[in-house]
């Protein structure tokens, strides 16, 4: 082989293209790797990616997470689903934890439904694979709270102590004053008198305020919707 072929061999191998080393002996080809067809492949499996759930044949009550604020929209969704795919045999009821509370504010009180956890969900269901999955892919749920992959279903103790505190006859008082702050009494003999916040009782909804009466400070024991933020 003349020296101008073996310069033309190595400038297309430098571009990339294999050349023949001899005439005699060419290269042996690769056999060509079959390809497969878009419809051939292993369909992606949920469980693959999540992990296997373990199913159980017991109702539990499990929380899901969703964005703060959507915990409405993603009742109503889930709800619609359970309708749609025959789900109430394994879904039984979905609940956002919620309790009143009177929100004292620029001398005005409303009644307001405060989310006691904002962005979790309650389900009561019977967990399986179908039942998972249908929960999981609603629109808005970002997930299920438990250990892994594995849902947790909350323990009775903790269920019926969200459910004490939701039928609660009393609503819970938010007060908008803290401790050493100046307020102004609202109800009661010392209506109108100003004082210092000396100390909040959120157990009994009780406030004591320090008053100057007749030129001496005098603590005042008044309930939290006596007083308003001065």
């Amino acid at each position: 082989m003349s020296s101008n072929e073996n310069d033309d061999l190595k400038i297309l191998a430098e571009d990339g293209v294999e050349a023949e080393i001899t005439e005699s002996e060419p290269k042996p080809k690769k056999p060509a790797r079959a390809k497969a067809k878009k419809s051939e492949r292993p369909a992606r499996n949920l469980e693959d990616e999540e992990g296997k759930i373990e199913s159980t044949e017991e109702r539990g009550w499990y929380v899901i997470h969703c964005y703060s604020g959507y915990e409405n929209k993603v009742r109503h969704n889930l709800e619609q689903r359970i309708d749609s795919m025959g789900m109430k045999e394994k879904i039984f009821d979905v609940v956002i934890p919620t309790q009143e509370e009177i929100e004292v504010k620029d001398g005005k009180r409303k009644t307001i439904e405060r989310h006691i956890f904002p962005g979790y969900v309650l389900v009561n269901m019977i967990l399986t694979e179908e039942s998972w999955f249908i929960v999981r892919n609603t629109p808005g749920v970002t997930g299920f709270v438990g250990m892994g992959n594995q849902p947790t279903p909350l323990r009775p103790e903790e269920v019926n102590s969200i459910i004490k505190r939701m039928e609660a006859d009393a609503p819970v008082v938010n007060v908008t004053y803290k401790i050493g702050e100046k307020v102004r009494i609202v109800d009661g003999p010392f209506n109108d008198f100003r004082g210092t916040v000396s100390e909040i009782d959120p157990d009994k909804s009780k406030v004591r305020v320090m008053v100057n009466f007749f030129g001496r400070e005098t603590p005042v024991e008044l309930d939290f919707l006596q007083v308003e933020k001065s």
